[in-house]
């Protein structure tokens, strides 16, 4: 069956069919949930919870937007929601070097190369993870996941400004985060700039 197929089965009870729509979308739930959640069991429980989202809400999906962007929608909600409650019972941001999955794309990089690489994963990681929840939100979704701002807009219920402004507040945040820690430079500023 299609994804409508599947949605509209699903939307008559089909269990079958969602568990047909879960395999369909299962790994860039969880990839997203991945790189929003501090580690793998918070992004388990916000996969877990986004998928009970869909399964409760099929039934008023009406397919305005793409399911993708819903989907989108739930799992980033479920991330927040999750993060939030980390907070209050003050949970502890783990940046633990052997979570990183590092996959190296020349299967036989140099060993300068591969700690260069290595290390540049877990200062970028450490970087997001730095970042206000809401601003990683919007940048994952826009470099990762590869949504218009658009659709952005549309999965995470913003404004479309609001959304702009956060990946933009969310970059200059990055960047300055990682030019303090003293591996990455500052961009130059242009010529514009140096004679205003």
């Amino acid at each position: 069956m299609e994804e409508k197929e599947l949605i509209q089965a699903c939307q008559k009870g089909d269990e079958a069919a969602f568990e047909e729509l879960i395999r369909l979308h299962e790994k860039k739930v969880f990839a997203l949930c991945r790189r929003m959640c501090r580690d793998e069991d918070d992004a388990l429980e916000a996969a877990q919870d986004t998928f009970l989202a869909v399964w409760r809400g099929i039934g008023s999906y009406r397919a305005d937007a793409a399911f993708s962007t819903w989907l989108y929608r739930l799992a980033s909600n479920a991330c927040l929601d999750l993060l939030r409650r980390e907070k209050k019972h003050g949970g502890n941001v783990s940046l633990d070097d052997e979570e990183a999955r590092i996959e190296p794309s020349d299967p036989a990089p140099q060993p300068e190369e591969a700690l260069e690489r290595a290390e540049t994963q877990r200062m970028v990681r450490e970087a997001l993870y730095a970042l206000p929840d809401d601003y990683r939100q919007v940048l994952l979704l826009r470099e990762t996941e590869q949504l218009s701002y658009n659709e952005i807009a549309e999965a995470t219920g913003l404004e479309l400004g609001t959304v702009k402004s956060r990946i933009s507040r969310a970059r200059l945040a990055l960047r300055n985060y990682l030019a303090a820690s003293g591996n990455f430079f500052e961009r130059a500023a242009s010529k514009k700039a140096k004679e205003a």
